[in-house]
């Protein structure tokens, strides 16, 4: 009998494709994935690349969207505040107002004015992670400084940027309002409102306290509709972070559909591989066998 000369690449083959079976039953055990390199399945591969860049811009937005609702909360908590020591002012201004107000009422009422400037200054300078909310883009310094030429007594060493920052593909929100906008507007300075208000109290009339009084007003009026911007850039963040979240679920899902593989299965799998490779083995020794047994007959 001749041997045939293809029966040793034949086993050959047979044992490389079963040990190659192995490996990837072995890897989707490891791995939990069925698809470990673009070759086992090229379509799912490029697809599951797209998904990994749609997954890696939903965590980029999600980040930007934790940072600016944590920045617009705090500088809605700002302004909380500073609706409150406005509204302190106001009382302040209609009690000096009052006729009956002695002098030294009018002195140490306008020493409280005093105090409640020096606090919506300090919330004015609030910074978050290090940067003035309310300084639009400098960060190098504090938004307000003393500085006794100006009529209100402070400088703003800000700009005027209204910052912004992408929390989707084609959604972007404002993060801040700037600190001229909200405490030296010209037709609503809260800081000239204030000041003018503790120099009525010191050295006006009546009539002067009670105009002072109508501006810090104004400002109060005007703080509260700006105080609205953050409520607005809070809700919008708050949906997006809901939207990103469920995107996020939905993209993990998309790669479990497309190279994930469950348990169960990898085990099936793996214990079937395991079972063909035994028996190419077996299969191979019998050949190879009865191949050398045949040779030397």
């Amino acid at each position: 009998m001749r041997v045939n000369p293809n029966f040793n690449a034949s086993i050959l083959q047979d044992i490389q494709q079963s040990d190659s079976s192995l490996q990837t039953a072995f890897q989707q055990v490891s791995t939990g994935q069925k698809v470990n390199l673009p070759s086992d399945n090229p379509a799912a591969a490029a697809a599951e690349l797209q998904v990994q860049a749609q997954s890696a811009n939903v965590d980029q937005y999600t980040t930007n969207s934790e940072s600016a609702l944590s920045q617009a909360q705090l500088g809605d908590s700002v302004l909380t505040s500073v609706v409150s020591l406005l509204n302190k002012a106001v009382t302040l201004g209609t009690e000096g107002a009052n006729s009956t107000s002695s002098p030294a009422d009018r002195a140490s009422i306008s020493t409280d004015v005093q105090g409640l400037l020096s606090n919506v200054v300090s919330l004015a300078n609030t910074t978050f992670q290090g940067i003035s909310i309310f300084g639009g883009t400098v960060s190098s310094q504090a938004a307000f400084t003393a500085d006794p030429t100006s009529a209100t007594g402070y400088t703003y060493n800000g700009n005027n940027t209204v910052n912004q920052v992408q929390v989707g593909d084609s959604l972007s929100v404002q993060t801040n309002i700037p600190g001229s906008t909200l405490f030296t507007n010209p037709n609503a300075s809260v800081l000239g409102a204030l000041s003018n208000l503790s120099t009525a109290l010191s050295s006006g009339t009546s009539a002067d306290i009670g105009t002072a009084t109508a501006a810090v007003t104004t400002a109060l009026n005007y703080v509260t509709q700006q105080h609205v911007v953050y409520g607005s850039t809070i809700n919008q963040l708050t949906s997006q972070e809901t939207y990103l979240s469920q995107e996020k679920v939905t993209l993990t899902s998309r790669t479990t559909s497309l190279v994930g593989i469950d348990t169960a299965t990898a085990a099936e799998n793996l214990s079937q591989a395991e079972t063909e490779n035994s028996a190419v083995f077996a299969s191979a020794a019998k050949v190879l066998q009865n191949s050398l047994l045949n040779y030397l007959k």
